[in-house]
């Protein structure tokens, strides 16, 4: 429950931010979104419900005018780009990517390109010219040519790096348990990690919390800890909550 000793440390946190009369900003991304499911309509319930803006990230090779369709009138929701068909090319030993060097630069920035352009006009009020790379890995030298295929920004995970060639709007705390259940994490675990990043803020940082979530892998833990984290910051006048797009305007 949000009200539970759990989430003392993060009600501390804020209200330090609202007695130095700051705002604390948070945006909220979810990943591998591909077609209407009772997942996604859970997700889109809750922000609706709490007035949170999501950022979807679709990937563009598995999706449709289904979605099209069920996100036309969702106007608290953007489409970003999740690479192509979010399949892995690197080698059995390392780290899964699509957006490697395993393949001809050519191969990648051509679908990059076309993702661009199919998820342009499948969702015409909804786009964003965000690259959302398959997890969250993008090789380097692929980065300088980002803003020539029309992306206005990336977004990956972890601190931002101030110099680079596009301008980054990243996630920091991901609710998932990726190497252990692949449901949600603990619920004083993640509490603690927001409140390690707006300590950060605090000190002087002004890159905004950003929220990383998979619907289509959501267990009970997580739908809950997603509930309570929306009902603390949603109303605590020390929080914002901003839309991608927002945001990609600020970091432009």
């Amino acid at each position: 429950m949000s009200d539970g000793i759990a989430w003392d440390p993060l009600h501390r946190e804020l209200d330090r931010w609202q007695a130095a009369g700051r705002v604390a900003r948070f945006w909220l991304r979810d990943d591998d979104a591909v077609e209407p499911t009772p997942d996604l309509e859970t997700l889109l319930a809750l922000t609706g419900e709490s007035g949170v803006p999501l950022a979807l990230a679709v990937i563009p090779g598995l999706t449709g005018e289904a979605l099209a369709l069920r996100l036309a009138e969702e106007a608290g929701v953007a489409v970003s780009v999740h690479g192509w068909s979010h399949t892995n090319y690197a080698g059995a030993e390392r780290k899964k990517q699509e957006l490697g060097g395993d393949r001809p630069a050519d191969a990648v920035r051509g679908e990059l390109r076309e993702g661009f352009r199919l998820l342009e006009r499948l969702h015409p009020a909804r786009f964003l010219p965000l690259l959302v790379p398959p997890w969250n890995r993008i090789d380097p030298a692929l980065i300088p040519a980002l803003p020539g295929l029309g992306f206005a920004a990336l977004s990956v995970y972890g601190r931002a790096k101030q110099d680079g060639p596009v301008p980054l709007l990243n996630t920091h705390v991901d609710i998932i348990d990726w190497h252990g259940t692949r449901g949600g994490r603990g619920e004083a675990e993640l509490v603690a990690e927001l409140v390690a990043e707006l300590r950060d803020r605090f000190a002087g940082s002004d890159e905004p919390v950003g929220v990383l979530t998979h619907h289509l892998v959501h267990d009970t833990a997580a739908w809950d800890f997603l509930s309570a984290l929306f009902a603390v910051t949603t109303r605590h006048p020390a929080v914002r909550w901003s839309s991608a797009s927002e945001l990609l305007e600020h970091i432009a």
